[in-house]
């Protein structure tokens, strides 16, 4: 029964390992990069009418989520209410101490949003001086219905992925990774 158990064990670890591979390996095709990306971030902002308002970063890399580096940002300071007043908050805290050596720089950086915040964390990725990060939005698609995502990269190229695409999929995961993240850091800040 030990040997059966742990022959399972083994099976499904080695099955997410190749599945996550092909996730990874969809999302350069699709981005046309010439290596695989080895570490994803994802900001999403959340808050009650402008209220409480916080700011997620999940982490991923090939082995799934990096829980240990998960960060929550409390936005304060800015009008209730401007996501993208939040976003360019959450960008610069992180990105700050990233550039003074505190932490991994990801290959791709995808921002819960459309082209406003993704021009957001543009313009504060370059007053930071920061430059090798591939910039992501991710913008809901019609009916807010998943799989019809529309990404926006940020030289103003709009990419579209079919629905049963694995680096979707990946995308999607660490999207609502970062929504359930960024709500339950919300919550927790409300109460």
């Amino acid at each position: 029964l030990a040997l059966t158990n742990a022959e399972q064990s083994l099976g499904g670890h080695l099955a997410t390992r190749n599945n996550n591979f092909k996730r990874f390996e969809a999302l350069r095709e699709a981005f046309g990069l010439a290596e695989m990306p080895e570490r994803l971030e994802c900001f999403d902002i959340s808050h009650s009418s402008g209220e409480a308002t916080v700011a997620s970063c999940v982490v991923f890399d090939r082995n799934g989520p990096l829980k240990t580096d998960y960060r929550r940002f409390n936005i304060d300071g800015i009008t209730p209410g401007d996501d993208y007043a939040a976003m360019s908050q959450a960008l610069q805290r992180r990105y700050t101490r990233l550039k003074k050596g505190e932490g991994k720089l990801p290959d791709i950086l995808f921002i819960d949003g459309g082209k406003g915040q993704l021009s957001q964390a543009t313009a504060m990725l370059e007053s930071l001086q920061i430059t090798g990060v591939l910039m992501v939005g991710i913008a809901k698609g019609p009916g807010r219905k998943a799989g019809l995502e529309t990404l926006f990269l940020e030289s103003g190229e709009q990419v579209y992925m079919a629905p049963d695409n694995p680096g979707l999929h990946l995308i999607q995961h660490i999207r609502d990774e970062s929504h359930r993240f960024a709500l339950n850091a919300h919550r927790k800040r409300r109460s």
